[in-house]
């Protein structure tokens, strides 16, 4: 009898072991499985264009330059206005420029580096990435108007910008070489001067570049070309001119569009050669740890992300590789 009551114990224990281990298994499903959030679609823009600079300031979202397959540097920018679904143009910049870096600041936006996608001199067909350039010019939305800022220090194209106590960062990027760079130049509008600051860890461009909470996270990117995606995550630290390594972007990408909202910074989209990315990824900045959603409707690359309340805009864009497929659609996504 003591027999068969072990047995029937060690029956009973074992059964419950496996149904906690089976609920221990679903709850980690669970976490691990995609959240869905919301995807929604504004008015279309005037017309296509891909590689403008985007940023957020009082509830509207700004457009800036940017190219079409007939023009290489667009000077015209834009301003969306979520409450009426409706866009007008603003006044155009100095020049133009696509793979532009933006931020807002203290009421004005601001526009950084870029490319005029031709290389210096040459009157011939289009080359992505060549005739980077120093430039920096800062939008009142009062006068409607730019002023032309000094420069950086060398020209740089498709490099990250953010806004962080009252100065702005341009980090990494391509230069006139055609290479990737390390750099890293700090703005002060109250000054009117860069200065340098420590380098990316890693040097490279077409990355997501968010701040956050007194840090800048610098996420994915490419080292050269579009098929040297990485998911790294290099955090800077303002206070000790420093960099660390935070936790990796689950999918190596770059030349996706990403903005802070909620205490999460979205990640979606980017390419490489055959194709681009629907991911939406997001980086919970309280939990120290990606969450991954569920794939867009569409890929989506060379657009620009900026957030108003409580959802991020990505206006433009490509949804084919390079430059296939141009669009003048605004997507609305919302996390949560």
């Amino acid at each position: 009898m003591a027999s068969d009551f072990t047995a029937s114990l060690r029956g009973r224990t074992a059964g419950v072991a496996g149904a906690a281990l089976f609920v221990l298994a679903a709850l980690s499903a669970m976490a691990q499985s995609p959240s869905a959030g919301t995807w929604s679609a504004g008015a279309d823009m005037p017309g296509p264009r891909t590689e403008p600079g985007a940023a957020a300031l009082d509830g509207k979202l700004y457009v800036l330059g940017g190219s079409t397959r007939d023009i290489d540097d667009l000077a015209t920018a834009l301003v969306y206005d979520p409450e009426a679904n409706a866009w007008r143009a603003i006044a155009s910049m100095p020049r133009g420029i696509n793979h532009v870096g933006s931020a807002a600041l203290n009421g004005r936006v601001y526009a950084i580096g870029g490319f005029t996608g031709k290389a210096t001199g040459e009157n011939g067909p289009r080359k992505v990435h060549f005739g980077a350039v120093d430039v920096a010019f800062e939008y009142d939305p009062a006068a409607n108007a730019w002023k032309t800022l000094p420069p950086m220090s060398s020209p740089r194209g498709s490099v990250g910008v953010a806004a962080l106590d009252g100065k702005i960062h341009a980090i990494g990027g391509r230069g006139l070489d055609i290479k990737t760079v390390a750099t890293h130049e700090i703005y002060d509008p109250a000054a009117g001067v860069w200065t340098r600051a420590a380098p990316l860890p890693t040097k490279r461009d077409h990355m997501a570049t968010i701040s956050a909470r007194g840090l800048i996270h610098v996420i994915g990117g490419r080292l050269d070309d579009r098929d040297d995606n990485v998911g790294l995550h290099d955090i800077y630290d303002p206070r000790a001119d420093a960099w660390r390594s935070g936790p990796p972007l689950p999918t190596p990408r770059s030349g996706g569009q990403s903005a802070l909202v909620g205490g999460l910074i979205v990640v979606y989209g980017g390419e490489n050669s055959k194709k681009t990315f629907d991911e939406v990824e997001a980086f919970d900045l309280d939990a120290n740890a990606w969450i991954s959603y569920a794939r867009a409707p569409t890929g989506l690359h060379a657009s620009a992300g900026a957030a108003i309340g409580d959802a991020v805009y990505f206006p433009g864009g490509s949804t084919g590789p390079g430059g296939d497929a141009i669009t003048a659609g605004l997507r609305a996504f919302r996390p949560r």
